[in-house]
């Protein structure tokens, strides 16, 4: 991954000027670089088996840009670049450079956060747009739903009636603290509506304050829909904590499917 990075790096132009910074299970390597025309850039490696560097998560941020780059507040993307070497896929993401820190380091929010009013004000206009967004982009499918939620919540899986398009990911680790930027697009794609939300929820039960204000900011939460999108969600991270991902969280998400079924 560091001599993709490197590679990468010399590819588009950039010089690396920061630390490295992994991404889940090291899928992803990402740094501040400097270009000699764009200034402060953020060079993002995503790499794969040769045979799997394509699809969906692939080409994510790529579709994201082209829809929603200039139109809600998230990086820019600059330019791409692929390779391949020793059986894998890298490909190479240089984006505009965003000054703020995340609300989190992890996706599980564990401190205090108390954003203003202003920060859900924007967050609330820049989901009503993505969620607008026209894509043949899939997030959530049906027959996954029939097959999973049973198998962690022993309920029949919900019929999902109502979609629109998602981010995909949302949680405090894609928010930074002031405009917000919504980062990291590569899932973005059709889904239950108040799925985006549902997913906000979940990751920040164990704040309780904060989880109060997702709730009060986004009233889809208390629909029908709202409640099937937290199903699914909820369903999403049992399935994830089997992995060993997030185990903190199988409480409080147990806890909360009982409330909504």
């Amino acid at each position: 991954m560091r001599r993709a990075f490197t590679r990468s790096a010399e590819t588009l132009g950039v010089t690396i000027a920061g630390p490295e910074f992994w991404g889940w299970h090291g899928r992803t390597l990402s740094s501040r670089t400097e270009h000699p025309g764009r200034g402060a850039c953020w060079l993002r490696l995503l790499s794969a088996p040769q045979d799997k560097g394509a699809g969906k998560i692939w080409e994510g941020n790529r579709h994201a840009a082209a829809v929603f780059d200039g139109r809600v507040h998230k990086p820019l993307l600059h330019d791409i670049t692929q390779s391949n070497s020793d059986g894998y896929a890298y490909r190479a993401e240089l984006h505009e450079y965003v000054t703020e820190r995340v609300c989190s380091p992890s996706p599980v929010l564990r401190a205090a956060l108390a954003p203003p009013t202003s920060w859900w004000e924007s967050l609330r206009a820049d989901l009503d747009h993505v969620h607008a967004a026209p894509t043949d982009r899939v997030a959530v499918r049906q027959e996954w739903v029939d097959r999973t939620v049973p198998r962690f919540l022993d309920i029949p899986g919900p019929r999902i009636t109502d979609w629109a398009t998602a981010h995909g990911d949302l949680h405090t680790a894609n928010l930074t603290t002031t405009t917000p930027y919504l980062l990291d697009w590569e899932g973005f794609g059709l889904a239950p509506v108040g799925y985006d939300v549902a997913m906000l929820l979940a990751y920040s039960l164990l704040t309780p304050a904060f989880a109060h204000r997702v709730r009060d900011n986004f009233p889809v939460l208390k629909t029908e829909p709202g409640r099937i999108a937290q199903i699914i969600v909820i369903t999403e991270l049992l399935q994830s904590a089997s992995r060993g991902d997030h185990p903190e969280l199988v409480p409080v998400l147990r806890l909360l499917a009982t409330e909504l079924s």
